[in-house]
């Protein structure tokens, strides 16, 4: 896998880097690491997203490099972070760029290994079990003695604190660390990220009072396992441009007694309907592939074209088988 990922990259002179539609921590600190280091080895980058980089990620140095521009003169594309066709599907409303994705080489670098690969146009995938995608990007870069800057530490950094919550997360392993280690070597600082990512976490009092109106609408199911939150179009519009509205409540309604699923479902104009999942045991990936969503098991999400109604019972029914089988099997190991 790394051979051939270093063989594309070094056959091609400008390099498109693509984000899925729902830019994260990781996906946006794994392009700007991919651009500082291509960069380093003589490569025009250009990076890619279908949406705009929420405000929350704005922390990250050089978020406003990412660009709606397809472009169509790059050589070699990167996909970063996922390997889900539903989360690149605004791609393919770009006049040509469906067939310019068949016609020229993609190399995908994902950690998701558990959902299975949708792209319908051939690709070379470099994926293995990693906390972050960007956990990947590094392996590839100190293989082949590609040289790390102290911006591409940084980047790195957020990428893996993101998708660990800050190391936290079940599938964090010693060589994480080792690797953190490393990128603080490299000259990554975590107090210097975290002064940054802090400021741009304040709330107007406006946002902080909203948030009192969302946490009293907080709805529960199956005996307080499953907390759900609905965000309806005109909240989106009204409070987006300040905060992501799902972001201010969604840890907290994790955090109730009971709760093991919590979920908030936006919906919109055009019908499209996201959730966004954290969990307190890992189905949180299953539940969304239900759905046709992916993610990690502690945290994922998913997009339809449904109703708020629909989706809920559903949501609800595939909740309760999703923690029947996990606490079944849960029981089994333990006796």
């Amino acid at each position: 896998m790394y051979e051939s990922a270093k063989s594309l990259i070094e056959s091609a002179q400008k390099i498109m880097v693509i984000q899925a539609e729902n830019p994260d921590g990781d996906s946006l600190g794994s392009a700007l690491a991919l651009e500082e280091i291509l960069s380093d080895l003589g490569k025009a980058v250009h990076l890619y997203c279908d949406v705009d980089i929420p405000k929350y990620l704005r922390y990250i140095n050089g978020w406003d490099r990412v660009t709606q521009e397809f472009d169509t003169s790059a050589e070699l594309v990167i996909i970063v972070d996922t390997t889900s066709e539903t989360l690149i599907s605004k791609v393919y409303e770009i006049p040509g760029a469906r067939q310019f994705l068949e016609s020229h080489p993609v190399l995908v670098i994902d950690h998701h290994i558990e959902t299975a690969t949708t792209l319908p146009f051939a690709h070379e995938l470099l994926a293995e079990e990693a906390v972050a995608t960007t956990e990947i990007i590094y392996k590839l870069a100190t293989k082949f003695n590609w040289n790390i800057t102290s911006q591409a530490a940084e980047d790195m950094m957020i990428a893996i604190m993101s998708d660990s919550l800050g190391l936290t997360t079940h599938n964090v392993t010693a060589e994480t660390f080792h690797i953190v280690g490393e990128l603080v070597a490299l000259g990554a600082h975590s107090n210097t990220i975290e002064e940054r990512r802090r400021e741009f976490m304040k709330k107007s009092p406006e946002i902080l009072a909203y948030k009192g109106r969302l946490l009293e609408r907080i709805e529960y199911s199956l005996d307080g396992q499953l907390a759900t939150i609905h965000i309806p179009w005109e909240e989106i519009a009204e409070f987006s441009d300040q905060y992501n509205p799902s972001v201010l409540v969604l840890d907290e309604m994790r955090l109730v007694n009971e709760v093991k699923i919590a979920v908030a479902l936006k919906t919109y104009p055009d019908g499209k309907l996201t959730g966004k999942i954290r969990s307190n045991v890992p189905i949180a990936e299953q539940i969304a592939g239900f759905f046709g969503g992916g993610g990690h098991t502690y945290a994922s999400g998913f997009r339809v074209f449904e109703s708020y109604d629909k989706i809920l019972s559903e949501l609800i029914t595939v909740t309760d088988k999703a923690l029947s089988v996990y606490e079944g099997k849960h029981e089994s190991s333990v006796s």
